[in-house]
């Protein structure tokens, strides 16, 4: 892990945040990326926050640039960003369904694009997807966030094939319920509900999330791509 630079997006959020955080205790450099709210990691010689609306390429590809220039690289890319905005299907809104793909699959497209040229150039780099046990499962209400997740993960499978003679790997993360990020838009009873349909019977902690990636990352890892790793405590395998 000795001074790579990691570039996590969506690193004000509950996970991201956590991800960050947790990072930060180890011999790494930090770009965080953060487009409307704070990030409460503070900045430092090895820590820096980027401001960028992840939907607009050419507000990714300068970003890319920005960290380059802060940094002199790029070695880990986290597309962490995502939202969710809950309906029926038949409720939803063009306007949700059209902002949830471009955080949740148009973003994580325009950063890999971006930050692979560069990878390629140093014959190293990795990718990891973030995506959800939803895209696998599907889940009453989440029409719009499950297509993205799901699209995600064809991404991350397509990529891995791309840039695997480059020693670039791409995996996705597909995560269960945790006790940070979009549990807090879910109200106390259903959570309950959740719990209950967990075999592990808890909300997963951040830091199983973090190990997982770390070991991706690391130079044991180099063998590892096009994978999608489930971590959700036994709900679907």
């Amino acid at each position: 892990m000795e001074q790579k630079v990691i570039l996590i997006t969506g690193a004000s959020g509950g996970m991201g945040g956590a991800i960050a955080s947790l990072f930060s205790q180890e011999s790494v450099k930090l770009a965080l990326q953060y487009n409307r709210n704070a990030i409460q990691l503070d900045e430092s010689e090895n820590i820096a926050h980027f401001q960028a609306d992840l939907t607009d390429e050419n507000q990714v590809a300068q970003l890319v640039e920005r960290i380059i220039s802060r940094f002199g690289r790029i070695d880990v890319l986290i597309n962490n960003a995502g939202i969710s905005r809950s309906a029926m299907s038949w409720k939803t809104e063009a306007s949700s369904w059209k902002e949830t793909m471009a955080i949740n699959l148009d973003a994580p497209f325009y950063l890999s694009k971006h930050v692979t040229p560069h990878f390629r150039a140093q014959k190293s780099g990795r990718i990891v997807n973030i995506t959800s046990v939803v895209a696998q499962t599907g889940f009453i209400g989440t029409a719009a966030y499950a297509a993205s997740k799901a699209g995600l993960i064809g991404l991350t499978k397509t990529l891995s094939k791309e840039l695997a003679s480059s020693g670039v790997t791409v995996n996705a993360l597909a995560l269960g319920y945790f006790n940070v990020g979009m549990i807090d838009d879910v109200p106390a009873e259903m959570q309950t509900e959740i719990i209950g349909s967990i075999p592990a019977n808890r909300l997963g902690d951040p830091k199983s999330v973090f190990k997982t990636i770390q070991w991706l990352v690391s130079n044991e890892g180099e063998y590892i791509t096009g994978q999608t790793i489930n971590l959700n405590g036994g709900l679907y395998s």
